[in-house]
């Protein structure tokens, strides 16, 4: 029930009251007013009330896009070189040091003997000196040659050779004739790629003014 809201006023006195009882006694439509009952007070409009809305955030979680990190694969190309490039490679460095295809090339039926040791002392100085630079050799036999030797069963048919009268199975006794060569270390500069290993020695062109 909603209780009639009283305005915080006066109180009217005697003299007043009784005016207004004769008002009342004599004007019917303000008795009517009166006895009709209050009109409820106008009730304040209610505040708004906060309506607490749950707001849901969606939160876009972004995936790291993985990286892309180009690798750089080296990728070496072998070159084709042919299978006897370490003997022409030889051979060029016997003929730069030795001039040593000149001298096998080099027709002697009609050279002096005296001639003929002059060009091979050359050419030995020259080919030694590359020998000696580039291969460490040492005999695979350590015998003096002329020494006894024995050659035992299961020896390397490439490390010796047998001659003379070989008959049966081993072991054989002879007699050392050479001792024969080991490369024990070879160190022959390389050569570079773009370079014709057919070339053993270029030509050689004197140039005139």
């Amino acid at each position: 029930m909603i209780e009639p809201v009283v305005a915080d006023v006066a109180l009217p006195g005697f003299f007043a009251r009784v005016a207004l009882a004769f008002h009342v006694l004599f004007d019917a439509l303000l008795a009517r007013r009166l006895l009709l009952p209050a009109a409820p007070a106008a009730l304040p409009e209610p505040k708004p009330v906060e309506r607490i809305v749950e707001k849901i955030v969606e939160r876009v979680v972004e995936k790291p896009v993985d990286r892309v990190v180009e690798k750089v694969v080296e990728k070496i190309v072998e070159k084709h070189r042919p299978p006897d490039e370490g003997a022409l490679h030889l051979l060029a460095i016997l003929q730069r040091d030795g001039r040593f295809v000149d001298f096998m090339r080099e027709d002697l039926a009609g050279a002096k003997d005296v001639d003929i040791g002059a060009a091979a002392r050359l050419v030995h100085q020259g080919c030694k000196k590359a020998l000696d630079a580039y291969f460490v050799l040492k005999p695979v036999r350590s015998e003096e040659e002329g020494a006894a030797v024995v050659v035992d069963r299961g020896f390397d048919a490439h490390a010796i050779r047998l001659a003379g009268d070989v008959k049966g199975e081993p072991p054989f006794k002879g007699t050392l004739v050479h001792g024969g060569w080991q490369a024990v270390e070879v160190k022959l500069p390389e050569r570079p790629g773009f370079v014709d290993l057919r070339i053993v020695a270029p030509a050689e062109i004197e140039v005139r003014s």
